[in-house]
């Protein structure tokens, strides 16, 4: 009985998994289908640190004001490309937990530059840590379930190295 309940816990995580990387698979594909520009909505993000009731906190428009806007043109390519590969990569679950590390940090940095938490953002970041913390059954319908046991096999690490095994 504890193993069919595993199976069909599995079956429900690569749903919402799947799920999740059809949101990033469709962000990223509609941005690089059109004339992505980020500098707006960084801009936006920027102005609205002052007044009265600021959205965006000071360290944070000063980061995108230092960082983000003098290299625009590093963001316009990054975003695009890095919700496409988010989304192949829960889609496909191949390398699973990156893909849901990044995708995190991309709606965390979303969520900072002023979206709030009403907006769907925060919604795909939860989603993205209960899947990051839940185990083994976010990848066990997908290509790490291959993957890794492959890789632990012939290969290992030594000081932070990947090394190759020798039979």
């Amino acid at each position: 009985m504890r193993k069919h309940l595993n199976g069909l816990v599995a079956i429900g995580l690569s749903i919402v998994r799947i799920w999740l990387g059809l949101q990033w698979l469709k962000a990223g594909y509609s941005k690089l289908g059109s004339e992505f520009d980020a500098s707006g909505f960084i801009q936006g993000a920027i102005a609205s640190a002052s007044g009265e009731n600021p959205r965006v906190q000071g360290w944070y428009a000063s980061f995108l004001e230092t960082a983000a806007l003098p290299n625009i043109e590093f963001f316009n390519i990054l975003i695009p490309w890095g919700e496409l590969l988010v989304g192949l990569g829960l889609i496909s679950g191949l390398a699973t937990v990156p893909a849901l590390i990044a995708g995190a940090f991309m709606n965390a940095n979303f969520i900072m530059s002023g979206v709030g938490l009403s907006s769907l953002d925060s919604k795909l970041f939860v989603i993205a840590m209960i899947l990051l913390f839940i185990g083994k059954s976010r990848y066990y319908y997908g290509l790490d379930r291959f993957v890794i046991p492959y890789f632990k096999k012939h290969f290992h690490t030594k000081r932070g190295m990947l090394i190759i095994k020798e039979n």
